[in-house]
């Protein structure tokens, strides 16, 4: 019985940690400030791609 309290408590303390995350993500906007730094590279990499532009 004990072991199953403990099994409970790890995944209770995950999943407020991944709450906690989520929340810090979306409460300072760190998704859109990761994609804007990675834009200069993303942006070097889609102008290397060859195109067909036959219509």
């Amino acid at each position: 019985m004990a072991t199953f309290l403990k099994v409970i408590l790890i995944v209770a303390i995950v999943f407020v940690a991944l709450f906690i995350l989520s929340f810090l993500v979306y409460f300072f906007n760190l998704d859109m400030k990761l994609t804007s730094a990675l834009e200069p590279l993303l942006e070097k990499h889609y102008d290397k791609i060859r195109r067909n532009r036959k219509l």
